[in-house]
């Protein structure tokens, strides 16, 4: 049996896609370069699994991409909760926009254009219930500092691509500049050890962090 077809069968027996989010993966692929960074049908049902159980009332989303992820963590929202999510990327913005007005969810998210650590720090006063972190690799480190002692105890952190392609194993040799892979290596060694949270990595995709606040 092929990853294919485990694959296959993993898809068939889990929630459908919701048709939008089909909509905005297939535009994605056919419009965007670097499609695979967009949330796919299995691991989108995932966050949307984990939203609904925690049913949180503030959500943080560090890496908004095409807002695939962003209406998946939408969707557990407890009754007047809201999501606040930062792209960096301004051309992204328009089609982050038009998705969440589809949805019907423009009351419900807010949608930070600039750079994380700018939108954080006039973030300080909040306190999240589930934090997505899916940015530039080697800053992770630096946006769980940032956001880690926000996140209420039982809270959830969620870090994506801590795999990243298989080099984050310690036995996968590394060129000399390249720095994102040892980023996701540092990250990955200090949470684990950091008494705040207790991890759970998934090889799920490219690997889901689940870090539980303590």
């Amino acid at each position: 049996m092929t990853d294919d077809q485990i694959q296959a069968y993993t898809d068939q027996h889990s929630e459908p896609e919701p048709p939008l989010l089909y909509q905005l993966w297939r535009e994605t692929h056919l419009q965007l370069l670097m499609p695979r960074m967009a949330t796919g049908h299995w691991q989108g049902r995932l966050l949307s699994m984990l939203s609904h159980l925690i049913r949180p009332r503030r959500v943080l989303e560090i890496g908004t991409f095409t807002g695939y992820a962003t209406l998946c963590l939408a969707e557990g929202l407890a009754k007047g909760g809201h999501v606040h999510t930062i792209e960096i990327n301004p051309e992204r913005e328009s089609r982050i926009r038009r998705y969440v007005a589809a949805a019907g969810l423009s009351e419900a998210i807010t949608l930070y254009i600039g750079d994380a650590r700018d939108v954080l720090a006039g973030l300080v006063g909040e306190v999240w219930d589930l934090v997505f972190i899916d940015a530039d690799k080697i800053n992770n480190g630096l946006y769980f500092e940032l956001v880690v002692n926000q996140v209420r105890p039982g809270g959830l952190l969620i870090v994506d691509n801590v795999l990243w392609g298989g080099k984050a194993l310690p036995d996968y040799p590394l060129k000399a500049n390249d720095h994102d892979t040892r980023a996701v290596r540092a990250f990955n060694d200090h949470v684990q050890h950091d008494p705040r949270v207790v991890p759970l990595l998934l090889p799920v995709r490219d690997g889901l962090l689940l870090l539980r606040r303590q």
